[in-house]
């Protein structure tokens, strides 16, 4: 399973990259106006922190103007991936840019049917959004698993991004049915790390080396 940071944030993109375990990014309008800093300055820095992909959105409804849209992103680094919403006009445009090699997230996906669609279109990858299903109280982790073996029994291409993560528990159910990517906040990213016992068990570590450098006389 490869793992996507969901941030705008150039510092903790650099410290998240910098820990060996982050193979893209994805971004949104929402994350990007946190930053208060124009929508290509903050996509071209993140693109040059980290070479694999890098998702943008389109801002538009309408199939000719998603794929200017789409071909103007595109054009920005060779590692975006634009963002496309889960509409009939969003599929025509992945069709069309699928085929000008483009890559491509279709994201806002709720359902397996949606998955279905998306990969059916040509899409590099597919978001469906299990925190807001979970929000809902519905298990958005099955949706996930649907999407990865409807994908897995017609052979697609498209690649299933578990988006909108809430926590650690969305990552390992993701990875365990097979989906490939998991998209997560830094703060969940961190969590990945934690373990009380991890904790004690360094404490334990550091406070016998204490003693063992005492016998041995270290300083």
């Amino acid at each position: 399973m490869r793992f996507f940071l969901d941030t705008a944030n150039v510092a903790e993109i650099r410290e998240a990259y910098s820990w060996g375990i982050v193979d893209g990014v994805t971004t949104n309008p929402t994350l990007v106006a946190r930053e208060g800093r124009p929508f290509r300055e903050v996509v071209e820095e993140i693109c040059s922190i980290v070479p694999g992909p890098v998702s943008a959105e389109c801002v538009t409804l309408e199939a000719d103007s998603l794929i200017a849209e789409a071909r103007e992103l595109a054009g920005w680094a060779p590692n975006v991936v634009v963002k496309v919403p889960l509409i009939p006009e969003g599929m025509r445009a992945v069709k069309v840019l699928s085929q000008e090699g483009i890559r491509t997230n279709v994201t806002l996906a709720f359902q397996a049917a949606q998955g279905l669609i998306a990969a059916k279109a040509g899409a590099t990858y597919v978001s469906p959004f299990v925190g807001r299903l979970d929000d809902r109280g519905h298990d958005g982790m099955e949706v996930v698993e649907d999407i990865v073996r409807i994908i897995g029994n017609y052979g697609f291409d498209t690649q299933v991004i578990v988006a909108s993560i809430r926590g650690p528990s969305h990552v390992i159910r993701g990875a365990l049915c097979g989906a490939h990517v998991a998209t997560m906040p830094f703060a969940t990213m961190k969590q990945l790390f934690q373990h009380p016992l991890t904790d004690l068990g360094i404490a334990s570590f550091l406070a016998d080396w204490e003693k063992l450098k005492g016998k041995l006389g270290r300083a």
